[in-house]
């Protein structure tokens, strides 16, 4: 008998959140499943780890039917480099990160701990995909997309992802008859316009919060945000290598 798949799930908006209960009941038709998650709410950590504190790991059951399922107090990062380090005991045949509420599209995925989680795994030599579905509600349905999620699991797994690439796939916000298929796009070149509002605390101590609108520079048809804008599920293959090969030619011809 064939073992079945060995699938590591984690994700950013915590152990708890419905996003990655319903990633994490996908997986548990496809192989065995060991969860690491954030004990809290991790968005927006991008690709920090935890080096000036301690981690504390706790042994948790939320799911009957899990291999285990741990609680990290650290970020997506650490949840991912603390499992493999330090709770299996053979190397997952797959990652998986979400899914997110929220989008992790364009440029937003240099943000994302979802997809930073993904991404060290690829780093790992694990095959990864980030789950995400752009919508930010705590009670967002995320059912409809589960078929989806099981296809392109299965496809991953069965035809293998590419070396040193990751998943980026990001469902938009429809439901499942409107959803047109899948698209496998490049990621859309945007930016964040952000501004700062300054505030005055109870106790006349001032502080800043973080506001930004997001803004499309991009205008072709091939981009995960034109996809997603036209009922599309948009799947980005994210290379983890930031080299910018194209512009070494150009810069050895500089007097250095």
């Amino acid at each position: 008998m064939m073992q079945k798949p060995l699938i590591l799930v984690t994700n950013d908006d915590g152990i708890t959140a419905p996003g990655i209960r319903a990633l994490i009941s996908v997986m548990k038709e496809i192989g065995d499943v060991i969860v690491v998650a954030p004990d809290s709410a991790q968005s927006g950590m991008g690709h920090a780890v935890t080096i000036n504190n301690t981690l504390t790991l706790e042994k948790v059951m939320i799911d009957e039917g899990l291999e285990a399922e741990y609680a990290c107090s650290g970020t997506p990062v650490d949840c991912v480099k603390i499992a493999l380090g330090q709770i299996l005991d053979r190397k997952p045949d797959l990652c998986v990160s979400g899914v997110n509420h929220g989008s992790n599209s364009s440029i937003n995925v240099i943000y994302s701990g979802t997809m930073s989680a993904a991404l060290e795994a690829g780093m790992s030599g694990i095959p990864a995909i980030g789950f995400s579905l752009l919508d930010f509600s705590w009670n967002a349905d995320f059912e409809h997309i589960k078929p989806f999620i099981m296809k392109i699991t299965r496809e991953a797994l069965n035809k293998g992802i590419p070396a040193d690439v990751v998943f980026n796939v990001n469902f938009p916000r429809l439901s499942s008859d409107e959803i047109k298929g899948v698209k496998v796009c490049r990621q859309a070149k945007a930016t964040w316009v952000e501004t700062f509002d300054k505030r005055i605390s109870p106790h006349g101590k001032e502080y800043y919060w973080l506001k930004g609108e997001f803004i499309n520079q991009d205008k072709g048809e091939d981009t995960d945000e034109w996809a997603l804008d036209n009922g599309y599920i948009s799947l980005v293959p994210v290379h983890f290598d930031m080299t910018s090969h194209h512009s070494i030619k150009s810069i050895n011809a500089w007097d250095l």
